[in-house]
């Protein structure tokens, strides 16, 4: 009996000293990771730290005999009775703590509820919510320290130029669909007989599309990726701005260009996002304003391909009189060319590590960034340099409530359910842009979207429109009119244009293969005419009568027949559809030339504000270009001519590029990266409707008053700027 309490005595004492020694060999391993992790960023390289630690581990689980541990194979009975116990509790905290080995399974060994195992760390199922989120924001400010190292070791190099230019093609392709929009909107309207009711609606429709699609592409890319979004969004332009030069109504076309207006409207914040997140600080701000140059080049590609394509006439064809194919609808065809390229060269591009590193896939992040160094340093000729990252902190992910999917629905469902998950977890990331710190920052920078949008789109419309109205002003001014004549027995096979014809008497007269250009025939009376292959632009019968006349392939019809009385008089075979025709009409190329001059304005302001933007700032180069631009808008008093509203137009063109420039960089920094693709895409659709309102509100005053729009761009503008000097400074931000 004695002997068996002994022995259970013996027992208890051993459990007591293994206990002892657990708790002791635990309280100094969370000691020595506490000391590790203040002494973290004290090195130039914070994540160096993980290079050894496997080698560390080893020397810590040695034991000594001067503090009575485990050493090599000495130990007596009852020390090995101990370290038997300890030791494999050391192995798992060994596979842990070391190289990175995926999520860790707690299989063995985890304590009840409601209890904490001594020297482990405590359950997240146990911390609450907020406290959760403090510690993700701990992380994602050592993962942001730790990323600026790691993209200074990859350097700047071969890969970021092939990023560039397949990033470039996607806003290359953005710019290309806001000039497009103005040079086909008088062809396409013109083309398909669009009453003056419905025309406007094109210029306005894209821009809504673009609005949806910013937002909607903006917060997908913080879900499920950059390259993924900006691939779905890019081939949704190409396809609908392919098909819409073939769709012959103008609602099937209206629609066709606000899903490829939908689709493009993820590019801009997509491509800044994607692009600031592959740039050291160094390079940021220098680089995203060279990636600006590639909407100008847009721009420019547009003008270009205008004003050789869409006046050339003959460049068209014709199935009967139901399918009409003309040069404008080529001129579609071809600006759709970047786009396509720009999905295809994405291909071969990789998904952003830094979004990798957010959604915790370290695994995928460490390779793209492997990549990265790989490719800059063979292209300086030292392929033998080693990528020495092995570990990089991830921040902590938090669980989000799910609505489980019944796995039983069809297809249809299935899709419909994705779709609202999708949608609902974009529009609760687009509520923590209204969550401290970022909400005044949103509130700003969607002001100075607003405003500078609304000034540049809403005078990019009336400086055409007044040069327009200028042109036309002079137009008429020379016109030629014939009172009272008679003309008998003649054959008119010429052009006749800018005429009025008041009073005239015309006797067996014939028309044939000849063109009326801006003629009208006022109280006129044709008698015994023979018309035959006859166009007319512009032109119309007031108040005339027709006797005993023939008419054989034209396009006169009661539409141009105004209170006109026809007497014993023939149809055959007339033109259907509204007739377009360049031939002679130099004001066609004098518009695209216009806008070509606009856009090629813009390079010495994208230089500029290129070179300058890390050494005078982000915010100086905003507030100073708006303000400028605004003070500009007050030479437009003297625009009495064309050649001076030209110039106004490059001036005002040249000084607002240094704000778009300096606005999406800083819009770019300012917003975390779980929140970047969202807060940007909300800054862009503002820009877009205050396009739409621009387009409406300055258009409407064209030829009534140049005070208003010249005031309100003013104001508009001046504000914006000084709205946009309270934004915080982000030359010196790492990526959040």
């Amino acid at each position: 009996m004695d002997e068996t309490h002994n022995n259970r005595t013996s027992l208890v004492k051993g459990a007591k000293d293994i206990a002892k020694e657990a708790k002791r060999h635990a309280a100094k391993k969370v000691s020595r990771a506490v000391d590790r992790a203040s002494d973290e960023y004290s090195s130039h390289r914070n994540y160096s730290r993980f290079q050894n630690e496997d080698e560390e581990e080893d020397d810590h689980n040695d034991y000594t005999q001067q503090d009575n541990h485990y050493t090599g194979n000495a130990a007596n009975d009852d020390e090995g009775a101990s370290s038997d116990a300890t030791e494999g509790h050391d192995d798992e905290d060994e596979i842990y703590e070391g190289e990175y080995q995926g999520v860790p399974a707690y299989s063995n060994g985890k304590p009840s509820h409601g209890q904490v195992a001594l020297g482990q760390p405590v359950s997240d199922s146990l911390k609450g919510r907020k406290e959760l989120e403090n510690e993700r924001q701990a992380d994602e400010e050592e993962l942001a320290q730790q990323y600026e190292l790691i993209m200074q070791e990859c350097g700047h190099g071969r890969f970021q130029w092939q990023l560039f230019f397949v990033l470039g093609l996607a806003l290359m392709s953005d710019g290309v669909e806001v000039f497009v929009v103005g040079f086909v909107l008088p062809s396409a309207e013109t083309d398909m007989c669009v009453p003056n009711s419905g025309a406007g609606w094109l210029g306005s429709i894209v821009y809504l599309g673009m609005m949806f699609g910013a937002f909607f592409w903006g917060g997908l890319s913080d879900k499920v990726g950059r390259k993924q979004c900006l691939l779905i969004a890019m081939s949704f332009n190409g396809f609908f701005a392919f098909l819409s030069s073939f769709v012959q109504g103008y609602s099937m076309f209206l629609l066709c260009r606000m899903v490829s207006g939908f689709g493009i409207g993820g590019a801009v914040p997509i491509v800044f996002s994607y692009f600031a997140e592959v740039l050291a600080r160094e390079k940021r701000g220098e680089h995203l304003s060279w990636l600006c140059m590639f909407w100008m080049i847009g721009g420019i590609y547009a003008s270009a391909m205008a004003w050789a394509i869409i006046p050339h006439y003959g460049w068209s064809f014709s199935m009967g009189s139901a399918y009409q194919f003309h040069s404008w609808r080529v001129f579609v065809v071809v600006c759709a060319l970047p786009c396509v390229s720009a999905v295809v060269a994405l291909t071969f591009m990789p998904e952003s590590p830094r979004f990798y590193l957010e959604m915790g896939k370290h695994d995928e992040a460490w390779m793209v960034l492997k990549q990265i160094h790989d490719t800059n340093m063979r292209a300086r000729g030292e392929p033998e340099r080693v990528f020495t990252v092995n570990r990089i902190k991830i921040p902590k992910q938090l669980d989000e409530l799910v609505e489980m999917q019944n796995e039983s629905a069809n297809p249809a469902a299935k899709v419909l359910f994705r779709i609202k998950a999708e949608l609902r977890g974009i529009w609760l990331t687009f509520m923590r842009c209204f969550n401290y710190p970022v909400k005044d920052n949103t509130m700003k920078l969607a002001a100075v979207w607003f405003t500078l949008s609304f000034g540049y789109y809403g005078l990019s419309v009336w400086f055409p429109d007044v040069i327009k109205h200028l042109q036309a002003d002079e137009y008429a001014s020379r016109v030629k009119i014939h009172n009272n004549e008679r003309i008998e027995d003649f054959t008119f096979n010429f052009t006749l244009e800018n005429q009025i014809h008041k009073n005239g008497v015309f006797l067996n007269d014939r028309f044939i293969s000849m063109k009326f250009k801006s003629v009208t025939f006022i109280d006129s009376s044709f008698h015994n005419c023979y018309f035959e292959d006859v166009s007319s632009v512009g032109s119309f019968f007031n108040n005339c009568t027709f006797v005993d006349s023939y008419f054989y392939n034209t396009d006169i019809d009661d539409s141009k027949l105004l209170n006109t009385r026809v007497i014993n008089s023939s149809f055959y075979h007339n033109k259907t559809g509204c007739q377009m025709t360049f031939d002679d009409d130099y004001s066609a190329y004098w518009v695209y030339f216009v806008n070509f001059l606009g856009t090629l304005a813009v390079l010495p302001g994208n230089i500029v504000s290129a070179l300058l933007m890390d050494k005078i700032g982000r915010l100086s180069m905003l507030g100073g270009s708006m303000v400028l631009s605004g003070i500009s808008c007050f030479f437009l008093w003297f625009g009495t001519s064309e050649s001076m509203m030209i110039f106004m137009l490059c001036l005002y063109n040249g000084l607002s590029i240094s704000a778009w420039n300096s606005l999406d960089v800083v819009t770019a920094e300012l917003y975390p990266t779980d929140r970047r693709g969202t807060g940007f895409g909300f800054c862009n659709a503002m820009c877009k409707l205050a396009a739409v309102l621009g387009n409406l509100i300055f258009g409407s005053l064209v030829g009534i008053t140049k005070a208003i729009p010249i005031l309100l761009a003013s104001s508009v503008l001046v504000g914006g700027g000084l709205v946009g000097l309270r934004l915080p400074d982000t030359r010196a931000n790492v990526l959040m």
